[in-house]
């Protein structure tokens, strides 16, 4: 709590996996030895130290009101070890999801998320790790959706790349008409088997662009 402390309220911008690292450095061979921890196992305790440390930093935001689940949607992508720029995400998240879009985007996350993983639970295989098919796209709400996923991918990333965490969720606010419009004008689980399949991979990348940001499977409520 001390570190957090001096950490968050000077605004320092430290790698933690660094601190974590140099503090192993100075760990004598005869302590390792005791610990029975080498330098291939720095990564796991490392790790674990961050999960720790993840924990810790919920406690102490509590009495200001942040929401635990936004730290542990930001933390989760195992991306960042820098409290004051995951705190910034937090925030960015906090404000995103206050808004309308947020709030239906989410609705949305948790609708593509459902009808993927059901449908791979009854057909026995995987939608995610593919993009759809621009053959099989025949409706023009679904052309749509994947054209704007794009666009949004590569902004989400770009704006996440210059720290610019706003912007990033300003782009996924860019899904929101496109998902409506799928949803309300295309049946995802169709009698032709290549279209269901096409169209659940295109629910599978709703799921991951937005995975991209932060992720949305931890939020409460």
């Amino acid at each position: 709590l001390g570190v957090i402390r001096l950490i968050v309220e000077n605004n320092l911008q430290v790698s933690l996996f660094e601190v974590f690292g140099s503090a192993n450095s100075l760990l004598s061979d005869e302590i390792r030895l005791g610990l029975e921890m080498s330098d291939h196992d720095l990564g796991v305790v490392s790790s674990k130290l961050l999960a720790f440390f993840a924990d810790r930093l919920k406690v102490h935001l509590k009495d200001q009101g942040v929401r635990h689940d936004l730290i542990a949607a930001v933390f989760a992508l195992g991306d960042e070890d820098d409290l004051v720029r995951l705190l910034a995400r937090v925030e960015a998240l906090g404000i995103f999801l206050a808004g309308e879009d947020g709030e239906t985007l989410l609705t949305a996350y948790r609708r593509a998320a459902n009808i993927v993983r059901i449908e791979e639970k009854k057909h026995g295989e995987s939608y995610d790790g593919a993009d759809a098919d621009e053959d099989l796209l025949v409706e023009k709400e679904e052309r749509a959706l994947a054209k704007r996923l794009t666009e949004v991918w590569e902004l989400a990333f770009a704006a996440h790349s210059r720290d610019n965490f706003t912007a990033s969720m300003s782009a996924l606010a860019l899904l929101r008409k496109p998902v409506d419009a799928f949803f309300d004008n295309v049946t995802v689980n169709c009698d032709d088997k290549k279209l269901r399949s096409n169209r659940l991979l295109l629910l599978s990348t709703i799921r991951n662009t937005m995975d991209r940001v932060a992720d949305f499977s931890k939020i409460e409520g």
